[in-house]
């Protein structure tokens, strides 16, 4: 009997199969996801870092620091504190500790009392635009040295107070009782001074030091008969006509005046009147 064709006695031909595998480094993604993970866990602990240094701060330290961002108030950190303008201060050896945090908290302490002071400044402009229109070209508030100062000036159409006399009248009242509503708010200390022009009196033993010292203290009784304390009462002075308010014109009427100092908290601006 004869075999199939294709068939050689009882051996069958056998079929070779080649499998070739592509190898992909790193699985799907590569190994960029690593990298983007460590960058994520890095930021996480910043992030976590960041919020416990913001609960770690103190109140004062935060709104120390608000401010600076808000109102660019420069933060100073310096050896000790910050150096009197006064006081040349030697080089600090190079083994001489550095206690940065007195220095920030001297600064926080002044930042305070400054953005206090512009708070009341704030609110007597208030005052004087709501109750005092009509004569605030007569009051001028300014800071001075981290105080606030009012000015409570002269005019020749409308004065303050009559031709040598110490007598504030109806006008010169109400500013000062309007500017008292502000002025009980606070607890600062105030300075009262009382200013003349550069007229003097002919043939008389009166001069305008005993007139610039009794409007002062005029104005002072009108302060204390609204209920300011008499240990708020830090200094009432005269000083005649040697500090006028327009110096190019020594008898101009607005250096006839009242100024109201009220002074800030912070123990060295109040020095400058000590």
């Amino acid at each position: 009997m004869s075999k199939p064709e294709g068939e050689k006695g009882d051996k069958k031909q056998a079929s070779i199969i080649i499998k070739r595998v592509k190898k992909i480094s790193g699985g799907h993604h590569g190994g960029a996801w690593k990298v983007a993970y460590a960058d994520f866990v890095t930021a996480m602990m910043a992030f976590f870092l960041l919020m416990w240094l913001v609960t770690a701060l103190k109140p004062q330290t935060k709104a120390a620091i608000a401010s600076y961002f808000r109102e660019g108030t420069e933060i100073v950190l310096e050896r000790g504190g910050p150096p009197s303008p006064d006081i040349d201060r030697p080089p600090a050896a190079d083994n001489e500790p550095i206690n940065a945090g007195e220095g920030f908290s001297d600064s926080l302490e002044t930042m305070n009392a400054i953005n206090e002071a512009k708070e009341i400044q704030s609110d007597i402009k208030e005052i004087i635009e709501e109750e005092l229109s009509d004569l605030k070209d007569q009051i001028i508030v300014e800071l001075v040295d981290g105080n606030v100062r009012i000015e409570i000036v002269d005019k020749e159409q409308n004065p303050l107070f009559a031709v040598g006399s110490s007598a504030l009248n109806d006008n010169a009242q109400k500013i000062i009782q309007e500017l008292t509503k502000v002025i009980l708010d606070v607890p600062n200390k105030v300075i009262i001074e009382g200013h003349t022009d550069s007229l003097n009196y002919k043939g008389s033993h009166y001069t305008n030091w005993e007139l610039s010292t009794e409007r002062a203290s005029a104005a002072r009784k009108i302060l204390e008969s609204k209920g300011m304390k008499e240990h708020r009462i830090a200094m009432v002075a005269g000083y005649a006509s040697t500090n006028p308010l327009v110096k190019y014109d020594p008898s101009n009427p607005k250096n006839r005046r009242i100024s109201i100092v009220i002074l800030s908290n912070k123990t060295k601006i109040q020095k400058l009147y000590e």
